[in-house]
């Protein structure tokens, strides 16, 4: 074989991110468990053979699996900070627009949100109480759908405000727009809840029969990492292909947008019919 081409661009994501296929190997591949288990030594060869690669010099004997998989270290540091992070600093940091927000308005978002899952699942609570123990599993779940609901929304209102960046197909910036704003926030939200179903939904029902057997009965201390378990095994496919649900880069017809922004389009642009913004995660 000879030596790897410098043509391959590593700045895009490997698969087509206009399919939800596409979309949803990238995400399984940034959100991939194992990359937790990498060495010291496995991370800073990964940041050479990038860097090496991006300066034109190819490591003998890699191939294009090779360089991909070394592609991820980024990745890896990234979801391990999102991880550990309140939801208020993740949904800022996965913002869409560059307009600022002030340390203020951030802890607004985190109280808000906070706030908003607790009155939730209290409230919740209480209008379970004499309804079937399943029922009262569920709530978990609401809290965490409100918190989303309010949280993502608050932390990106500067978004909401002076809009985000809209382009061209070649990415050309065009202007600035609240709609396309709010639509991408919508998608943020839909995807947050949806990624949270599998994690809170199915759990619930599989602890739900395993309590009334007489193995857990003797065992209830297996309860706790059960659950546990069962959380993460339901994450490791639900975050990648919740993400996917949207692509990264979605688009918006122009017709739909602000009629100055519109109007300013079709004055330096009159062939564009759609605009492209970044909605997000």
């Amino acid at each position: 074989m000879g030596e790897l081409p410098l043509d391959i661009n590593i700045q895009e994501p490997r698969w087509d991110q206009s399919t939800f296929l596409g979309r949803a190997r990238h995400f399984f591949t940034v959100t991939d468990p194992r990359n937790l288990l990498l060495s010291g030594a496995q991370l800073e060869a990964s940041r050479n053979i990038v860097q090496n690669y991006r300066a034109g010099v190819v490591t003998p004997g890699l191939t294009e699996d090779q360089l991909w998989r070394a592609k991820k270290t980024p990745t890896v540091v990234f979801w391990q900070w999102v991880n550990q992070s309140f939801n208020a600093v993740v949904n800022y940091s996965n913002r869409s627009g560059d307009a600022p927000i002030t340390v203020g308005q951030l802890g607004t978002a985190y109280v808000s949100a906070t706030t908003g899952a607790v009155a939730t699942a209290l409230g919740l609570k209480s209008l379970t109480k004499h309804l079937p123990p399943l029922v009262g599993r569920f709530v978990p779940f609401a809290a965490v759908a409100a918190a989303n609901c309010i949280n993502i929304p608050l932390m990106r209102q500067r978004e909401l405000q002076v809009g985000i960046p809209v382009t061209d197909e070649a990415g050309q910036r065009l202007g600035h727009s609240v709609t396309a704003a709010k639509q991408g926030i919508f998608q943020v939200v839909i995807s947050r809840i949806c990624m949270a179903i599998p994690a809170m939904a199915i759990p619930p029902v599989i602890m739900d029969t395993l309590e009334k057997k007489e193995f857990l009965k003797r065992r209830p201390w297996l309860g706790a990492p059960l659950q546990v378990g069962l959380v993460g095994f339901c994450l490791v496919f639900a975050t990648p292909l919740c993400c996917a649900l949207f692509p990264q880069r979605s688009s918006i017809h122009v017709s739909r947008l602000e009629p100055e922004l519109r109007a300013q389009i079709h004055q330096q642009n009159p062939s564009v019919e759609v605009v492209y913004y970044n909605k997000g995660l």
